[in-house]
């Protein structure tokens, strides 16, 4: 059984622990919107082991995209200062638009 839906969907009020696999088909700007997603699948209850696979493209938005999430899970984890962040914010947008 296959159950489609978007991102956001799948992200929000969900228990889908009957699950146990997700792909991930477009990154999201914000990591954390994708791990709340996963997080759908992966919480109290699941008795199986989840496997979240993404497909990302080389050379394309989705790659330039995945590079963006990982600057911003450093972000999250206050690995930046507050100019670092601005800097890497410009320099995310001007790389997603080359």
């Amino acid at each position: 059984m296959v159950l489609l839906m978007s991102l956001k969907a799948g992200g929000i009020g969900l228990n889908l622990t009957a699950a146990s696999n997700i792909f991930l088909m477009d990154p999201w700007w914000n990591p954390a919107v994708e791990e709340q997603a996963v997080m759908r699948i992966h919480c109290i209850g699941q008795k199986r082991t989840v496997s979240v696979r993404r497909f990302i493209v080389k050379d394309t938005v989705e790659e330039r995209m995945q590079q963006v999430q990982a600057r911003k899970q450093c972000m999250i984890e206050g690995a930046l200062t507050d100019g670092e962040v601005r800097t890497a914010r410009i320099e995310e947008l001007k790389m997603l638009f080359r």
